[in-house]
């Protein structure tokens, strides 16, 4: 028996890297996964992945920056299952650059994949949520780095989810629906492209975080996660978890 038997989860972004994850994670513990992202091959690979597994999964294609693509995804999530009980808001396009550089095209995408996404799918899922509904959001530690320099835009949009995670818990606390937000720091296409393009940065970085390592997408990551979508979270709400090794400082 696992800890979230029954329950539906829809997880976007989750052909790779931290969604691939938090899906992998959630499937281990029973839940039925709607796999969301914009390359079929990769939320196929997934979706096998799971099945191999023993568990249940769908892929779902989607452009979190479509909003008729967000519809779609949420209404094909419940023809396949019936419901919506978890919502794991992953997917971003990731802005980076100094704000002299940085064109207003790349900082709207951000914003487009990020918090209006973030929103579009949370309305979306409400109505089916009400009565023990969990959302989790994805933030960045970035908009609290002692040096924030080319990283700006990407955590504007963060920043604004994690404005969101908090207003939707208070607001949405009386229809039973918990909403939390994670800042993970984890080894993924992103940060190994990241590594590759920035490596004496990059290796700074990592030698900041005090247990030694990058997270593991699923073993560190994911499993904060599912903890986050059980009962054994219940009366937790409205808060900003980091997932980055004692990295962030959180005030």
């Amino acid at each position: 028996m696992g800890k979230l038997d029954g329950k539906v989860a829809l997880v976007t972004g989750a052909g790779q890297g931290v969604g691939r994850g938090i899906a992998l994670a959630l499937a281990a513990e029973g839940a039925k996964i709607a796999v969301v992202g914009r390359t079929e091959g990769k939320l196929l690979d997934v979706c096998a992945e799971i099945r191999t597994r023993g568990g249940i999964a769908e892929a779902m294609l989607c452009d979190v920056m479509v909003a008729e693509d967000i519809e779609r995804c949420v209404q094909a999530t419940l023809a396949a299952f019936g419901t919506v009980d978890i919502l794991i808001n992953n997917a971003q396009v990731v802005p980076l650059g100094r704000l002299l550089d940085i064109t207003e095209h790349a900082y709207q995408e951000g914003m487009d994949s990020g918090p209006l996404a973030t929103l579009r799918f949370m309305r979306a899922c409400h109505p089916h949520m009400k009565g023990g509904g969990c959302i989790v959001n994805m933030g960045s530690s970035s908009a609290i780095r002692w040096d924030p320099i080319g990283y700006g835009a990407y955590a504007a949009a963060k920043e604004a989810i994690r404005a969101l995670t908090r207003a939707a818990a208070c607001e949405w606390g009386v229809d039973g629906i918990r909403v939390n937000c994670v800042l993970p720091l984890a080894m993924s296409p992103a940060m190994d492209g990241w590594i590759a393009s920035r490596p004496e940065e990059s290796s700074e970085f990592f030698k900041t975080i005090p247990l030694g390592y990058v997270g593991d997408c699923e073993k560190d990551i994911g499993r904060a996660v599912v903890f986050l979508c059980t009962d054994d979270s219940r009366y937790l709400t409205g808060h900003s978890m980091p997932l980055d090794g004692g990295q962030a400082f959180m005030r």
